[in-house]
């Protein structure tokens, strides 16, 4: 069964182009996901379809106004929706939100703009994402975010070891990658991934994973249960680490 995704945004021409490109494109080509971008302004109040008012108390910017919002809530939502604001204050968007939001069969996801939002609508979503701790001019790239990094993991749409064996699938970040030449800059490829040893280069990938996560993202680790051999590959990591220094 297809997931279908609605984005409500005031600037539909934003999503357009990455949507009908690449990868997006081929997963719906395939019906494996159905995306509908719709104008906010739809249900703009009155003759000019506002959707934003100036904030109460003061102070710059205007504030997305919540009638609009609800109205288009009402209009798309089903009993098997999951309807999402893209907002900085929400839950930060991971790997396994993505997966999570991949099982799901509607979701809605609401884009805002100018300051932010009227506070009365964050009752009207069932869940509050962000992208990371930084303010961005509308709720758009994020929603391009959430879209791409849930619609590769639905079944069929990318072949299954891409998205199990990548960063963040198992917790740690992905192992180093080479393809030719043989030689770049002076640079060679390590032996072992031409040897023909299956085991070995599974266990030399499973090292450099734990290894590149130990060094670059260690808060990963901090309560990660290991097994016996993630255990062993960390010792020889930290003595590897301790002869170099």
């Amino acid at each position: 069964m297809a997931i279908e995704i609605e984005v409500l945004t005031l600037f539909p021409a934003m999503l357009a182009g990455p949507l009908s490109d690449s990868i997006p494109a081929r997963i719906q080509d395939r019906g494996l996901a159905t995306i509908r971008v719709h104008d906010l302004r739809q249900w703009g109040l009155g003759r000019h379809r506002s959707v934003d008012d100036s904030p109460y108390g003061g102070g710059p910017g205007m504030v997305l106004r919540p009638e609009p919002v609800a109205a288009a809530l009402v209009a798309l939502r089903r009993t098997d929706s999951t309807a999402i604001l893209l907002d900085p204050v929400g839950e930060v968007y991971s790997h396994a939100r993505a997966a999570d939001l991949a099982g799901r069969s509607h979701l809605i996801l609401v884009c805002p703009r100018y300051e932010g939002v009227d506070e009365r609508i964050r009752g009207l979503v069932d869940l509050e994402l962000s992208i990371g701790d930084f303010v961005l001019t509308g709720g758009e790239l994020p929603a391009l975010v959430v879209i791409d990094a849930l619609i590769r993991l639905l079944p069929g749409a990318i072949d299954d070891e891409s998205t199990t064996e990548e960063s963040f699938a198992d917790g740690l970040l992905e192992y180093p990658q080479y393809t030719r030449p043989a030689v770049f800059d002076g640079r060679g490829v390590p032996e072992i991934l031409s040897s023909g040893d299956h085991g070995a280069v599974r266990r030399w990938r499973r090292r450099e994973a734990l290894r590149r996560t130990l060094e670059r993202r260690p808060d990963l680790l901090a309560d990660r249960p290991l097994g016996s051999e993630d255990q062993a590959l960390l010792v020889e990591i930290e003595a590897e680490r301790e002869a170099a220094d």
